[in-house]
C-alpha cells in the first residue's frame, strides 16, 4: 500500500468480498467449502482492519481523531458486532424461526447494503495533517511555494516492516500485542462456556450478556474521547501509559469474574473489565500510528494484527489445557498472567513515545530541506550518515555519529581496534541498520534499504579479511562479483579482463581456489569487485592488514586508480602512515564516536589521537 491511494478503493472491495463470503457460507455443503469460507472471511476481515485506522487518521486532523477513533469503536464493532448482530441473530432464529444458512444469507446481504453506502467514500492522501503539514512548514520558513514530491527510493514490503521493528515504541507495543493475544482472543471464548456451565445461560442470554456489556464500553468511550484527545495533545506518552493502566484494570476485572459467586455480580464484573479495556484500543491505536510516516501505517496495521492473531493462537493452544485440568474458571484466573504481563510491556512504552515522535518530525524536516537543496541546484555529498546509532542487541557501539563523502573523493577513516569503524561501513553498505539516525545517498534516503538495493545504486564494500569466496575458483569469484550485472556475460567477460590485466599475477591462477592464494592476492582478488561492478561508492575494510610492504604499495596503486576514474573511495585503516599517504580528507573514531573530521595533515598534528593508535598497534582486527 506504499504510494497507493486507493485504500478506500480496497476497503470497499474487501466489505464486498466478505459480504458476498458470508452469503455463500449459508449454501456450503462440505467441510471443506466451509473452510475455505471460514479463512477468505478472516482474511477480508484482517485487511479491513489493517486499512480502516490508517484512513481515519488521514481523514481527520489530530485534535479530532481521538474522538473519530473512539467513535468508529463504538459504533463499528461494538454496537453493529456485539449489539445489533445478537439481536438480529435472535431475531432471525426466535421470531423469523430461520436455519444458520438463513441468517448467514441474510446477515450477507445486509451488509453488501451497508458497503453500498460506502462507495463513494475517497482516499484523502498520505499525511495530510501531519507528514505533509511539516513538509509545507519547512517551505513556509524559506517562503517558498514549491511542490512537496514523494521521496526517490521507496522501501519494499519487507523493508519497510523491518524498518517498523526498529521503532521502539512499535516493538514494545507489537511485543505488547502478542501476549495480549495470548489474553484476549480466548477471553470471550472462556467466558462463553463459563456462563454456560456455571449459570446454565443459552446462547440467546449469552448473547443480551455480551451485548449489555458493549453497551457500557460505548458509555465509557463517549466519556473518555474528549479527555484523551486532550491529553494526546499535551503528553502523547500519558496516552501509552494509560492504555497499560486501562488494560491492567481490565485484566484484573476479568478476573475477578471466576470469583464472584453470582451472576449479577459476574455482569457487573465484566462490564467494569470491559467498558476499561476498551479504552485502550483508541488510545493505542492514535498513538501508535502517530509515530511512524503516513505511507508505512497500512504496514503497521499489518504488524498489530499478526503479532495480535500470534498470540492468540498461543493462548488457544496453552490455555486449552488449563481449562481440561483446572476449569474454566481456573483458565480465566490463568488468563490474568499474560494480561498483566501485556498491560505491563505497553505501559512501558510511554517512556520511548515522545522521543520516537520527535524522530519522525525530524527525519521529515531532514527530508524535506534536502530535497529543496536539490531542488535549488545546491550542493549535496554523495554520502551523508547523519546522528548514526547503532547496536548489536544491547551493547551501543555507534554514537550520534556524523559522516560525509563528496562526489569521488578519497576518505581515510582511522582508529582503534573496537572504535567501531567496521560497523559504520556495515552500516553504509546496509549489512547493518541503525537504531537512530540516516544515511543519504546522492540525496536519497537509503538508511533501511536492502544491501543488494544499495549495490544497484553503486554502493560496494570490499571486507577485511572476508573479501573471498574460499572454496570458489579465482574466476568463480569474479564471476560471482559479476552477479549484479545480469545476463551480460559480455560485460561480464571484458570486466574479468580488465581485472587480469590489472593483476596479471591472478590470471596465471584463475582456476585455483580462492582460499589458496596469498594475503596479498586475496586483496587484489577482492579490489577485481571494484573493476567488475564500477561503483559510485567504494567501502574498503583492513586494505593492508598483515601484508608486505611491497603488496601494500601495489594494492594502494590500484585503489588511486579506481578513485581517479570516479569511484568514492572510503578506506578503513589502521596504519596512520598507509591512510594518509592515500587520502587528503580522514576521520577517525573512538569508542564509536567521531573525534576527527578533517584534512589529513591536520590529524597528522593531533598526537592525543594517533598516540592511541600506536599504544593499540596494528596487530589486530577492527570490531566485526
Amino acid at each position: 500500500m506504499q504510494g497507493n491511494t486507493r485504500r478506500a478503493l480496497w476497503a470497499i472491495v474487501t466489505g464486498i468480498i466478505w459480504s458476498v463470503v458470508t452469503i455463500y457460507a449459508g449454501f456450503v455443503s462440505g467441510v471443506g467449502a466451509l473452510v475455505f469460507v471460514v479463512m477468505l472471511d478472516q482474511t477480508t476481515t484482517g485487511a479491513a482492519d489493517t486499512l480502516h485506522y490508517p484512513l481515519l487518521m488521514d481523514s481527520y486532523p489530530p485534535r479530532a481523531r481521538m474522538r473519530v477513533v473512539s467513535a468508529y469503536t463504538a459504533f463499528g464493532s461494538l454496537s453493529l458486532g456485539l449489539v445489533l448482530a445478537p439481536l438480529l441473530v435472535a431475531l432471525l432464529t426466535g421470531v423469523l424461526h430461520l436455519t444458520w444458512r438463513g441468517v448467514f444469507v441474510v446477515m450477507g446481504f445486509l451488509s453488501l447494503t451497508g458497503v453500498m453506502f460506502a462507495v463513494r467514500l475517497r482516499d484523502p492522501g498520505y499525511g495530510r495533517f501531519d507528514s505533509e503539514r511539516v513538509r509545507r512548514t519547512v517551505h513556509a520558513e524559506h517562503e517558498e511555494t514549491a511542490p512537496v514530491g514523494e521521496a526517490d527510493v521507496e522501501l519494499r514490503f519487507f523493508e519497510i516492516m523491518r524498518r517498523l521493528l526498529l521503532i521502539p515504541t512499535v516493538r514494545r507495543l507489537a511485543i505488547g500485542e502478542l501476549v495480549l493475544g495470548i489474553f484476549s482472543i480466548p477471553l470471550n471464548t472462556f467466558v462463553s462456556f463459563f456462563l454456560d456451565q456455571r449459570y446454565g445461560l443459552t446462547a440467546t442470554q449469552r448473547g443480551l450478556f455480551f451485548a449489555l456489556t458493549a453497551v457500557t464500553g460505548m458509555v465509557s468511550l463517549a466519556f473518555f474521547a474528549k479527555r484523551g484527545e486532550s491529553i494526546m495533545g499535551k503528553d502523547p506518552s500519558r496516552v501509552i501509559w494509560l492504555g497499560g493502566v486501562f488494560l491492567g484494570l481490565a485484566v484484573l476485572a476479568f478476573g475477578g469474574v471466576a470469583l464472584v459467586p453470582t451472576l449479577a455480580g459476574t455482569t457487573v464484573m465484566f462490564c467494569l473489565g470491559f467498558a476499561v479495556q476498551i479504552l485502550a484500543y483508541p488510545a493505542l491505536n492514535v498513538a501508535i500510528f502517530s509515530v511512524v510516516d503516513s505511507h508505512w501505517r497500512t504496514h503497521l496495521g499489518a504488524i498489530s494484527g499478526v503479532f495480535l492473531a500470534a498470540g492468540g493462537i498461543l493462548g488457544a493452544l496453552f490455555l486449552s489445557g488449563v481449562a481440561r485440568r483446572f476449569g474454566i474458571g481456573g483458565a480465566l484466573v490463568a488468563l490474568m498472567i499474560p494480561g498483566l504481563i501485556s498491560a505491563a510491556i505497553v505501559a512501558s512504552a510511554s517512556r520511548t513515545m515522545n522521543a520516537d515522535i520527535d524522530r519522525f518530525v525530524d527525519g521529515v524536516v531532514e527530508q524535506e530541506e534536502i530535497k529543496r537543496i536539490t531542488d535549488s541546484g545546491g550542493h549535496l555529498p554523495m554520502l551523508s550518515c547523519k546522528k548514526i546509532d547503532f547496536s548489536y542487541g544491547k551493547l551501543q557501539v555507534l554514537f550520534d555519529v556524523d559522516f560525509t563523502v563528496d562526489d569521488g573523493e578519497l576518505v581515510a577513516l582511522l582508529g582503534v581496534n573496537g572504535a567501531g569503524k567496521s560497523t559504520l561501513l556495515k552500516v553504509i553498505s546496509g549489512i547493518g541498520l541503525p537504531s537512530r539516525g540516516s544515511v543519504r545517498f546522492k540525496g536519497q534516503d537509503v538508511t533501511y534499504l536492502d544491501a543488494e538495493r544499495r549495490l544497484r545504486l553503486g554502493i560496494t564494500q570490499v571486507p577485511g579479511g572476508r573479501a573471498v569466496f574460499g572454496p570458489l575458483s579465482v574466476v568463480d569469484n569474479l564471476r560471482v562479483y559479476g552477479h549484479a550485472l545480469g545476463r551480460n556475460t559480455a560485460a561480464l567477460d571484458r570486466a574479468i579482463d580488465r581485472c587480469f590485466e590489472a593483476f596479471p599475477q591472478l590470471a596465471g591462477r584463475r582456476n585455483q581456489a580462492a582460499s589458496t592464494l596469498s594475503g596479498g592476492e586475496q586483496q587484489m582478488l577482492g579490489l577485481c569487485k571494484a573493476l567488475i561492478l564500477q561503483p559510485r561508492l567504494l567501502l574498503i575494510d583492513e586494505l593492508s592488514l598483515g601484508l608486505a610492504p611491497v603488496i601494500v604499495g601495489r594494492l594502494l596503486d590500484m585503489v588511486r586508480t579506481i578513485n581517479e576514474s570516479g569511484t568514492a573511495v572510503v578506506i578503513v585503516e589502521q596504519s596512520v602512515n598507509i591512510a594518509l599517504s592515500v587520502a587528503r580528507h580522514a576521520y577517525f573514531m573512538e569508542r564509536g564516536e567521531i573525534r576527527f573530521d578533517g584534512p589529513s595533515e591536520e590529524l597528522i598534528g593531533r598526537d592525543d589521537l594517533l598516540r592511541a593508535v600506536f599504544l593499540e598497534g596494528a596487530g589486530g582486527a577492527d570490531e566485526r
